[in-house]
């Protein structure tokens, strides 16, 4: 079963100039020692160093998202978790994941890991904890907007539930 629960993915532009630098420099050096297949070879290597970062280094994470598109949001939860803890213990690889990782995601994976946590105890219906790490995110990130909109969207269920008990509609 696929979940129609919404990923947002936002691309911090800047970080392509590293990449390209990587791949430049991978592209020169296979030049000397392949220069037939040079191009194919730095890039080959390029696309199985990013994957290979993430599949190990942001594994957790990765799981937490499966787990999150099929709409299995306890397990989810729990990966989440788990990448969080370990990007918070080395933030530094979390803080130049455009190295590390070789990611573009403007996004620290702490971030994405608090506001996915969050937006799972929503769809679980936990609205008190869904509450507490949109707080969490934005005692972390001020400027997290997804945790922001998710908070007001909290905040909107919250009037329209005190609306419907104060007037007996219901919408």
């Amino acid at each position: 079963m696929s979940s129609t629960a919404p990923v947002i993915r936002k691309i911090a532009w800047v970080s392509l100039i590293p990449h390209m630098l990587v791949l430049g420099l991978l592209t020169l050096l296979f030049y000397q020692f392949f220069p037939e297949y040079y191009i194919l070879a730095s890039a080959g290597v390029y696309l199985f160093t990013s994957q290979l970062l993430r599949r190990t280094l942001a594994a957790d994470h990765r799981k937490g998202m499966i787990k999150f598109r099929t709409g299995n949001f306890e397990t989810a939860i729990s990966y989440f978790k788990k990448s969080y803890s370990f990007f918070k213990k080395h933030e530094w690889i979390d803080k130049f994941r455009y190295l590390t990782l070789l990611s573009s995601s403007r996004l620290s994976y702490r971030e994405m890991a608090l506001n996915n946590i969050a937006f799972c105890y929503g769809q679980l219906g936990d609205g008190v904890r869904s509450k507490e790490y949109y707080l969490k995110t934005l005692d972390e990130f001020p400027n997290s907007g997804i945790a922001q909109a998710g908070l007001n969207l909290l905040k909107a269920a919250e009037n329209v539930k005190d609306n419907e008990s104060a007037t007996g509609e219901t919408f």
